[in-house]
């Protein structure tokens, strides 16, 4: 039997899957939390040595058994983290998170030193955001210095765990891509990008050589004997969070829409090639199964019901209830939920606002659907933009915490006027993982397979979970979803740097 595994390194916690190839079959799964460092000027950041101890954590609950029968594992990551090392391998410093907004000010002075945003898209195919790799290089400068001064490689989270795994140091075109330093037009490093970021050194220099999405690394023998994995076991690239949800819920075709309601919420599509906004609409990011995956990403979802909820003493299990209580729009109730600061629309220093508040709608319920309707919204008008560009799309898979919630689903199914489907495999990503590593394992011993062909036998899909858009609905959110425009509009100017 082939025997994979996928680790998920995300921000709230890591999760391992351990997958049968052969069977079709979860074996078993497992989390660990983690702790996030926050602090008021925006930084989000954690220790990785407390991804590596999760980690651990998470195969020590597998029986023995099952972790020898390993034959290869792939590693999925957040995003956008900066890992600083010495030149021993060494950690320098916390890792700042892709939720860390507090380089906004270098996000300019990078773009500022190619000539704004619209060249600095031009060099590379995306804008410098807040919570890119690429912002945090100057500020570890500024406010670290030592750290700067030992620095001699640069990884991003899963880079780094691979790096514990293998002993060996690379990063894949997928993740890479979200650093800000890569050309997805030509999936090499932009020496404009790594002049403007810093013109004191070669940042060249500190990163790794980018490989093939399709490679495999051996298990440094250290690591096969502390998770209990045979050393003969295989270490696939990994890449990306979203890049492995992209496998994970079969996003791996022209045509298919994969959405994510996690902390963070994502839109992807798979494309066979560079797809880049002038205006920088969206994220035009490589894939990890050597396409491309235009990607929106807003940074405030779960988070923000979560917080309602918590702020009135009920659980988002409880939440539906408290949809299906309330009409579409929330009786004139709005929310705009950039709690911490928002990527798209690309307001780093956005606050939520409420609009709409009166004696009808000023409930626990009202409230929560109103933070519920946001976050879709918010992803609706990433999805506007998507088609302003002329990508169409039939149905949308669905992964993510929020997913498990009916109500949810609907929402998204009326809003978006789309069905929707749900995998049966919740953890889109670390499955994604599994199953790249299971797909650069064939690759080395003769397959040919295609990922198009692998992801079709093993992505399935669960029929009990569809969701298809009510058409009364549908009409009923057309108005609220204007109304969020609207808002947004009037707002924008107020979260913009330098407003009074």
């Amino acid at each position: 039997m082939t025997v994979l595994a996928g680790i998920d390194a995300g921000t709230q916690s890591i999760k391992v899957l351990v997958y049968d190839a052969d069977r079709r079959e979860v074996l078993d799964s497992a989390s660990a939390p983690l702790d996030l460092i926050s602090g008021e000027d925006g930084s989000r950041e954690q220790h990785p040595s407390d991804w590596v101890h999760a980690m651990e954590a998470c195969f020590d609950r597998f029986d023995p058994g099952l972790r020898a029968r390993i034959a290869a594992l792939s590693v999925s990551g957040q995003q956008h983290g900066f890992v600083p090392l010495d030149a021993a391998g060494r950690v320098l410093a916390p890792a700042k998170l892709w939720n860390d907004t507090s380089t906004t000010a270098e996000c300019s002075r990078i773009m500022d030193a190619l000539g704004g945003a619209t060249k600095t898209i031009a060099s590379a195919g995306n804008p410098i955001l807040a919570g890119y790799t690429a912002s945090k290089l100057p500020w570890t400068k500024a406010h670290r210095p030592d750290a700067y001064a030992k620095l001699a490689t640069i990884l991003l989270p899963h880079d780094y765990l691979n790096f514990v795994l293998t002993g060996e140091l690379w990063m894949e075109h997928g993740d890479a891509s979200g650093t800000g330093w890569l050309d997805v037009r030509t999936r090499t490093w932009s020496p404009d990008l790594l002049r403007a970021t810093d013109a004191d050194r070669d940042l060249g220099d500190c990163l790794p050589p980018l490989v093939a999405h399709d490679t495999l690394f051996d298990i440094a023998p250290a690591s096969a004997a502390r998770l209990g994995l045979p050393t003969t076991a295989k270490v696939a690239v990994g890449g990306g969070d979203n890049m492995m949800a992209a496998i994970g819920t079969g996003c791996v075709g022209e045509g298919r829409l994969s959405m994510s309601l996690g902390t963070s919420g994502t839109l992807f599509a798979h494309a066979s090639r560079p797809i880049v906004s002038d205006d920088g609409d969206w994220a035009a990011f490589c894939s990890s199964t050597g396409g491309w995956l235009p990607l929106i990403c807003t940074m405030n979802c779960t988070v923000v019901t979560e917080q309602v909820a918590r702020l009135f003493g009920f659980s988002t299990r409880e939440g539906d209830a408290h949809i299906h209580a309330t009409p579409p729009g929330a009786q004139g109730l709005t929310m705009l939920p950039f709690l911490g600061g928002e990527r798209t629309p690309d307001l780093p220093l956005g606050k939520g606002v409420l609009a709409g508040l009166d004696p009808h709608n000023m409930s626990p319920a009202h409230l929560y659907r109103a933070a519920m309707e946001g976050a879709t919204y918010a992803l609706r008008y990433g999805f506007d933009a998507f088609v302003a560009a002329g990508m169409r799309f039939e149905r949308i898979v669905l992964t993510g915490g929020g997913a498990n919630s009916a109500a949810w689903r609907q929402m998204v199914a009326d809003v978006f006027d789309l069905p929707v489907d749900v995998p049966r495999q919740a953890e889109g990503a670390a499955f994604g993982a599994a199953l790249q590593a299971l797909w650069a394992l064939e690759r080395s011993q003769g397959s040919d397979a295609t990922i198009e062909s692998l992801v079709g036998a093993h992505v399935t899909t669960d029929a009990r979970q569809a969701c298809t858009p009510d058409p009364a609905r549908a009409e009923a959110y057309r108005a609220p979803y204007r109304r969020y425009l609207q808002h947004l509009e009037a707002v924008m100017p107020l979260f913009r740097p330098g407003s009074p």
